[in-house]
């Protein structure tokens, strides 16, 4: 690992590509963050080959830090789901089996914790198609990000449906109402893996300086670039700038599945004149990490989730809940910075062509 100084910024470790991080990846920071999940100044991750993205992103933590509560995360649900399909010989023995299940909700519960230390089912949620019952079942999962505890405990309490409830058979284990991997409104109205809200109040001047810009331009463009742009392109639950960048870069680094930035990209940007502070936020309603599982024991992502103090002796899921929270508060920075840019004429092509002269490849900033 070596360092290097960013102009105007603290020092960046940067992890030198080798075998084992094939990805070119950049410590950023600190970001300052406060809340209910996480508190301090971290360092973050990125790994990434969009490279104006580290300078992006480091400016809004560099921000972060002028501001005394830094960033506020507030982790406000968390749910992982796993959605089955039974076929039923119409709508009546369709609503018959679902209030059947809703009956069973305590036998549910005890025998989802069977299926792991960790599961809990939180709830039970259904659909009815004609003959088909789409039932959606929420669990908490501790530090795993959960798709493997939740399909294995959906799979226990399918099984111990179908041999108890009549007139129903076997449709799917997973019948797209969960739903992984795709964008859709029922994530964000219903909630899958950690929901956090991060904001932070910039003071007008600081705004003028670092951002080269005013809280009212950057409200103005919110509005018309992510609410109504977004609008008019069919966004589903979404008017964000680029969540997908950070999101991508970060999840790579710590060991996620990258193929979760689908809904994870599903957030909503919100930014207000505050008597000309930049009051700015960034909700993620679909938030999908963990510190345990599957890809974590990549010696690059365990080293990365040691920095981020995401491996340390706390009650269950609070390093998961950690982790949520410096994803987000990561996204904030890139979505601020990025958000300042457009708001100047010809300033995001600028920093573009200098920063990606080398043909993309990985240099100091």
């Amino acid at each position: 690992m070596t360092t290097r100084t960013v102009p105007g910024d603290t020092a960046v470790a940067i992890a030198a590509p080798d075998s084992t991080t094939p990805i070119p990846t950049r410590w950023v920071g600190p970001l300052r963050i406060s809340g209910n999940a996480a508190t301090g100044e971290v360092h973050v991750p990125l790994a990434t080959y969009e490279t104006p993205l580290w300078p992006s992103v480091a400016r809004g933590a560099r921000i972060s830090r002028m501001v005394d509560s830094g960033i506020q995360a507030t982790l406000v649900d968390e749910r992982m789901t796993r959605s089955v399909l039974i076929e039923a010989t119409d709508a009546q023995s369709a609503h018959s089996a679902a209030r059947a299940i809703h009956d069973r909700l305590d036998e549910l519960r005890t025998l989802t914790r069977t299926t792991s230390r960790f599961a809990e089912l939180l709830a039970v949620r259904h659909e009815i198609v004609g003959p088909l019952l789409y039932v959606r079942f929420e669990f908490s999962t501790g530090d795993a990000s959960g798709h493997n505890m939740a399909t294995l405990a959906a799979d226990t309490l399918l099984s111990h449906l179908l041999a108890r409830i009549p007139d129903i058979r076997y449709g799917s284990i997973s019948a797209n109402y969960c739903t992984d991997k795709k964008a859709t409104a029922v994530n964000g109205i219903l909630g899958r893996g950690k929901n956090v809200t991060t904001e932070i109040l910039i003071p007008r001047q600081i705004v003028a300086d670092q951002l080269r810009t005013t809280a009212a331009k950057v409200a103005h463009l919110n509005v018309t670039k992510n609410l109504v742009g977004t609008l008019l392109a069919g966004g589903i639950r979404s008017a964000n700038a680029h969540y997908a960048n950070m999101l991508l870069a970060f999840y790579l680094a710590t060991g996620q599945d990258a193929a979760n930035i689908v809904e994870g990209s599903q957030g909503v940007t919100y930014a207000a004149d505050r008597d000309g502070d930049l009051y700015f936020s960034c909700t993620l309603p679909n938030l999908i990490v963990g510190t345990i599982g599957n890809g974590k024991s990549l010696a690059t992502v365990e080293d990365a989730l040691d920095r981020l103090g995401c491996h340390s002796e706390r009650p269950v899921g609070d390093n998961a809940r950690r982790l949520a929270a410096l994803t987000a508060a990561t996204v904030l920075c890139g979505e601020l910075s990025l958000m300042a840019a457009q708001t100047n004429p010809g300033e995001l092509m600028r920093t573009h062509t200098r920063l990606e002269r080398t043909n993309g490849a990985p240099h100091a900033h």
